[in-house]
């Protein structure tokens, strides 16, 4: 599974990741800050990345398309920091591998991991 970290998330994710055995890379060594998040997941459903975010766009425009790639995480917490919010990320990435591989959009949110399986 290979992580794309969206322009909202700092690009710390990355090492965080590296850390603990994820492959990640951050938008901003792919594209431009500016690019449109449906820019973002065409390149990711293109070369089966899934998209860690903390926007909602994502999840809204999977199910507008009925889209069943790329998997979107999405963190719904104050705090984005990944050294306080980073080992809960990679406990739901490795628990739900199976999910996400399949298609999945996963929320992350306060004391909560939420799954819906794609097409939503």
């Amino acid at each position: 599974m290979k992580i794309l970290v969206d322009m909202n998330l700092s690009p710390r994710w990355i090492d965080f990741f590296a850390e603990n055995g994820v492959d990640a890379v951050h938008w901003t060594s792919i594209g431009r800050p500016d690019d449109p998040d449906i820019e973002i997941i065409a390149y990711a459903k293109l070369r089966d990345f899934v998209i860690l975010t903390n926007d909602l766009d994502f999840g809204y425009i999977l199910a507008i398309s009925k889209g069943k790639k790329p998997s979107v995480i999405q963190t719904r917490t104050e705090v984005l920091d990944p050294d306080k919010i980073g080992g809960i990320v990679v406990s739901a990435v490795k628990v739900l591998a199976a999910d996400i591989d399949s298609g999945a959009l996963v929320t992350i949110g306060p004391g909560k991991t939420r799954v819906s399986l794609l097409p939503l």
